[in-house]
């Protein structure tokens, strides 16, 4: 948690809200080494660092190789030419092995990590409606689903690379220093007519070297972070623009907005291309310096060794493996112009996972506090099975959404919520179910009771046919021929032959079709309290009475709670209730009984027979 504090300016409090980030990615990443971690993280992470430890003595051992095979060239010693030759082998295959193993350590560290820490948050994100909160309030938390697939994916792997790197450039530059300062010895230079003795000159030429391009590399791209971050955002713009596209297709081909659609592509890509170019220049800079070094480092320490081998106070194996030794030392210490690209990347992916991270902070902070801002749920007194305390309902902003409701709900009424459009219908069923936490009052249920909730456009996940149905309960819960009965009481029996073929169903299926396949989730999840939101639009008249009439039927105990604009649906309920947008928000103008239908029905006759009576 940050308190950015109230003196801050908005553009101070973002400021410390940013330099929050990295910090808030760690206190929950670490906890896969934690207590209620992984169990593998300590011992693979450990097994890591000896296989590290175990492939550089493979590289010190090919270091001393290195001279021994050249030194006995130069001296034309075949028996020790081939003995070395021999030992060779071993050498390099210990070394693959080792490499090998490591490889697959790393990994599975990566592997686990990120699916650690991807439980976790998508628990959080998934907990309380908090995925469709998210949507509601403000914040740098868009397009979560990138966030948490392909940025947690960055967040969580380059790490284990930079740190079994890091260590792996501290061993190795430790080890092979202690080579460079012993073959190398010191270098006495004439300077201004006097000689300057330098100690341990290859050692301070690889430090002063790889201090020149690591300087130069951090400081040309200093502002590689904050470019791969924008290219980051619009690349999850762009898939986000792309998906709406492929989900809303048959409303865009009916429409011909092929065009518009298109439009708005070319704009969303544009901004790719421009982050794209940034980032390409920025990678120019950057490869300026690092591909200069590698072509410049190999050269550097058999240029400083030649006075020494042409005077014979080194021979050519000591060259071969001083020049070795340089360039893993000089590598060790280059770590970050090699990696600094990848840095960055991470550095900008960690930044949006935990932009996300704190959001989900936020709304939890939300649910645990006691201030007012929030409804209140808790259980109801007498025979009420649902009753609203005083609800008002508002904006995450503050502004009224529906004011002060008082309302009492008996077990087995169904209650119409009338009202003109906007005037908070449907915010007012959300709170109900939980999923608007914003207001003041309560929302009580009767303890153990159910709650089911059927949206305008129902949800279909992917897989098969039956899985649709049983949604969200597993699809073996119930028997297939259990799925096929509520599948058929809704009017879908030609779809029983399929209902264990996979297909993508929310697209096969029209908008009437998907409605009552709701109901058909209804008489299978058996609630006590049904909410209905705007849950028959898509059907006509006649399929509506047969559904209402079925529904009614199959859970008579049930209390239905319906938003509705149709004035067909009165005769499916006991009572309404009538919202009036006011100034200030919506407010409860009348509550009434109802007719039952078929009471309706007979009056309507009585009205129909005398009217025929008349002169």
């Amino acid at each position: 948690m940050i308190d950015v504090g109230p003196e801050l300016t908005p553009e101070q409090a973002e400021d410390a809200r940013r330099a929050y980030l990295l910090t808030r990615f760690w206190i929950s990443a670490r906890g896969y080494w934690g207590r209620e971690g992984d169990r593998f993280a300590w011992p693979s992470s450990i097994g890591l660092l000896v296989l590290i430890g175990i492939n550089v003595g493979f590289q010190y051992g090919i270091n001393v190789w290195n001279r021994g095979i050249f030194d006995a060239i130069e001296q034309r010693n075949a028996p020790t030419v081939y003995f070395l030759a021999a030992v060779f082998l071993p050498l390099v295959l210990g070394s693959v092995g080792i490499v090998t193993i490591q490889v697959y350590v790393r990994m599975l560290i990566q592997r686990r990590w990120r699916s650690w820490l991807t439980k976790a948050l998508i628990a959080r994100w998934l907990a309380n409606g908090r995925y469709y909160q998210l949507n509601l309030i403000d914040g740098d938390h868009q397009n979560p689903e990138a966030r948490i697939s392909e940025d947690m994916r960055i967040a969580t792997e380059s790490p284990v690379d930079f740190i079994a790197g890091v260590i792996a450039a501290f061993v190795s530059a430790s080890t092979f220093i202690v080579v460079l300062w012993a073959i190398g010895g010191a270098l006495t230079l004439p300077i201004a007519g006097s000689f300057v003795t330098v100690p341990g000159f290859l050692v301070v030429t690889a430090v002063l070297y790889a201090t020149i391009t690591s300087g130069s590399i951090a400081f040309i791209g200093r502002k590689f972070v904050h470019v791969s971050e924008a290219k980051n955002q619009v690349e999850a713009e762009f898939r986000y623009t792309l998906t709406r596209v492929r989900e809303n297709g048959e409303s865009i081909a009916l429409l011909g907005g092929e065009e518009e659609e298109r439009s708005d592509l070319d704009k969303t890509f544009a901004s790719v291309r421009q982050q794209w170019r940034l980032l390409a220049h920025q990678y120019m800079r950057t490869t300026l310096v690092s591909h200069a070094s590698m072509l410049i480092a190999p050269v550097v320490p058999v240029l400083l060794c030649a006075p020494k081998f042409l005077d014979g106070s080194m021979t050519l194996g000591q060259v071969m493996q001083a020049a070795s030794a340089f360039t893993i030392v000089q590598s060790a210490f280059g770590w970050l112009v090699d990696n600094y690209p990848r840095l960055a990347d991470w550095n900008a992916c960690a930044r949006r996972v935990a932009s996300l991270m704190m959001s989900l902070d936020g709304l939890e902070r939300a649910e645990q506090s006691d201030s007012l801002g929030r409804i209140r749920r808790g259980e109801t007194d007498g025979d009420a099975i649902l009753s609203l305390e005083d609800l008002s309902v508002s904006l995450g902003d503050g502004t009224a959404v529906v004011k002060e409701t008082q309302v009492a709900i008996e077990p087995g009424e169904r209650v119409l919520v009338a009202g003109e459009s906007g005037s908070g219908k449907s915010t007012l069923v959300r709170a109900i179910a939980g999923l608007w936490p914003w207001g003041d009052g309560s929302v009580n249920f009767r303890p153990d009771s159910k709650l089911f909730m059927l949206p305008q456009r129902p949800y279909i996940p992917s897989g098969t046919l039956r899985r649709a149905v049983a949604y969200p309960g597993p699809a073996d819960t119930w028997t297939l021929d259990e799925i096929k009965a509520a599948v058929d009481m809704v009017g879908l029996g030609h779809l029983n032959d399929k209902i264990e073929d996979e297909a993508p169903w929310d697209h096969t299926l029209s908008g009437g079709e998907k409605q009552r396949l709701a109901f058909a989730r209804l008489l299978l999840h058996h609630p006590d309290i049904i909410v209905l939101d705007e849950a028959t639009s898509a059907l006509d008249e006649k399929t509506q009475t047969e559904i209402m009439e079925m529904m009614i039927r199959e859970l008579p105990k049930a209390t239905i709670l319906s938003v509705g604009h149709r004035a067909e649906l009165e005769a499916f309920h006991s009572r309404k209730i009538t919202l009036e947008r006011r100034e200030g928000g919506a407010r409860l103008v009348s509550d009434i009984d109802l007719v039952p239908f078929k009471k309706k029905r007979t009056v309507l006759t009585r009205l129909v027979k005398y009217s025929r009576k008349l002169p």
